[in-house]
């Protein structure tokens, strides 16, 4: 059921997401092609915010902030999914892998690549704070319009 908590979250994630790829995409190495990343990337934060945010609202501030950050966690997990699998793709394409094991294999290869890079220390404070902030404007976007 749509309610004002769900869109406030679907909006500051995306927001959120949307802060985090473009940090991250000069962190990518060199001629990786990211130019649907950004746009993906805020819809799987809107995404996350209304169906994962958007259904934690209600149980106070301190606990509406860690499900902001929790929520940021399950995006970056999805979008770095996404990814990894659209990366394994592309190189199976170009004839990257023996067999359709070695290509599942190359996915976590592939994410474990890309998950080192989210070590930036401006990344993961745009993440944190993102979240938590997240979390409390659903919480009383939740409080203000019952």
């Amino acid at each position: 059921m749509p309610t004002a908590a769900r869109l406030v979250a679907a909006l500051v994630f995306a927001a959120v997401s949307l802060l985090a790829a473009s940090i991250y995409i000069p962190l990518l190495p060199e001629g990786t092609q990211a130019r649907w990343f950004p746009a993906v990337s805020a819809a799987i934060g809107a995404l996350t915010g209304w169906l994962v945010m958007g259904r934690l609202v209600g149980r106070g501030s301190t606990a509406a902030m860690g499900f902001g950050v929790r929520t940021a966690v399950t995006t970056v997990f999805w979008v770095g999914l996404l990814f990894s699998v659209r990366e394994m793709v592309l190189r199976s394409m170009n004839l990257r892998y023996d067999g359709p094991m070695e290509a599942v294999t190359g996915t976590f290869d592939i994410a474990l690549e890309y998950g080192r890079l989210l070590l930036d220390p401006q990344l993961l404070a745009v993440l944190g704070l993102g979240g938590l902030l997240g979390g409390l404007a659903a919480e009383l976007a939740a409080r203000r319009w019952r």
